[in-house]
């Protein structure tokens, strides 16, 4: 490393910024401090924003297992079944927005 000047190291990088830093008045130091103030704030939310929602939660999906030797009348029996729930959660659902509706005085 010898094509660097030679007080190299943290300390006189450190000792050469203070006597810079002296030479400044005092609204340019504080405009400097402000500046990275701001800077950092912003790296920092970036690097929080980063650890939070970054994956979707976990869902489960359950499927049935039906027999290969189901017959086609079975297979329509349980779609009315199937199709009977979904209407009467829709029902249901409808009765509950209704009462909210009521409840607004919509």
């Amino acid at each position: 490393m010898s094509w660097f000047p030679k007080p190299v190291g943290p300390r006189a990088a450190f000792a050469d910024l203070r006597a810079f830093m002296r030479q400044r008045s005092r609204e340019q130091f504080i405009g400097a401090a402000l500046a990275v103030l701001v800077t950092a704030v912003i790296v920092f939310e970036f690097l929080i924003d980063s650890r939070i929602n970054t994956a979707p939660p976990q869902q489960i999906v359950y499927a049935q297992s039906w027999s290969a030797d189901r017959t086609d009348a079975e297979i329509v029996a349980q779609q009315k079944v199937d199709q009977a729930k979904k209407d009467a959660a829709a029902k249901e659902k409808q009765r509950q927005f209704q009462k909210l509706e009521k409840q607004l005085g919509m």
